[in-house]
Order: structure tokens, then C-alpha cells, then sequence
């Protein structure tokens, strides 16, 4: 019998930052069939305040690795305060990554796993790694990753 994701989460002993609030006309989530979509996630502190940085500049591949595992500690915390039960979430299906980067940057895919490594932490390899596309650009308000993603419910 397979574990519930609620109890992987708890097994790995992971602590969820706050939900942000929408910061702008959008729903943080939007579930269609048997599909959640997830709007793009900034990496919280647990003190509710955005990480920021530029990969390449002020962030070393490693923090900004772990600024994307810290996106999807936040993409978790919204699908839990706006959808509610985990547990229904089957797979990861889709995931845009967006890496805040100077333009001699060229490693988004490694940052990336960062927030993909999580996800197949959670949901277990088989389901917790989707189709993925990584990409550099300048990102809003200084912060170092932002990822959209898209999931299938049981």
C-alpha cells in the first residue's frame, strides 16, 4: 500500500512557510477536472517575508537551488491553505521554472532540481517528476525563482 503524501511530508519532517497572498488579479490555485493548476510561487521564509537574490550574482548555484526547494515548500503550503486536502493531489504533470539569473548564467535545469528533487521526495519518484522547463529572466520584486506547475488529482 502506497504512503499518503501527508505522511511523507511528515516522515521528511518538512515545515511549510506561510501561503502568500495573491499579489495581484490572479487565483492562487484553480482546479479544472481532475487537474490543480498552480499560479507562480515566490520562495517564502518562514517569517512570511520573500527570499531574494540573482543566480550569478549575488547567489551561488547552490542558493539558488535551494531558493527553488524553498518554492516548492511554499507551492506545497498554497495547495494545502487554498485546495485543503493533499492527499488528493496524484502527480506532478507540469512545472515552469523561472530563474532570476544574469545573462552569463547558464545552469537553470540544476537550479531547477532543486524543486523538482522535493517533489519526488513527496510524491515518490514515479509521480513527483513531471515534464519541466526551466528558463532565465528577470523575476519581480528581486526574488531568485518562481515556478508554476500543474498537477493531477486522484
Amino acid at each position: 500500500m502506497d504512503i499518503k503524501v501527508s505522511q511523507r511530508i511528515k516522515d521528511l519532517g518538512l515545515v511549510f512557510p506561510p501561503a502568500p497572498k495573491p499579489a495581484g488579479v490572479y487565483r492562487p490555485i484553480l482546479v479544472i477536472d481532475k487537474f490543480l493548476y498552480v499560479s507562480g510561487q515566490s520562495p517564502m521564509n518562514y517569517d512570511g517575508q520573500l527570499m531574494k537574490g540573482r543566480a550569478g550574482d549575488d547567489l551561488s548555484l547552490e542558493e539558488a537551488k535551494q531558493a527553488a526547494r524553498q518554492v516548492g515548500l511554499t507551492m506545497l503550503s498554497t495547495i494545502v491553505t487554498h485546495f485543503g486536502d493533499i492527499d488528493r493531489v496524484k502527480r506532478v504533470v507540469k512545472v515552469l521554472g523561472m530563474v532570476n539569473s544574469t545573462p552569463d548564467f547558464t545552469s537553470h535545469p540544476l537550479v531547477m532540481n532543486g524543486f523538482s528533487e522535493l517533489m519526488a521526495d513527496v510524491f515518490g519518484k514515479e509521480y513527483g517528476i513531471g515534464v519541466r522547463s526551466a528558463v532565465g529572466m528577470i523575476l519581480p520584486d528581486g526574488i531568485p525563482v518562481e515556478v508554476e506547475a500543474m498537477f493531477e488529482l486522484h
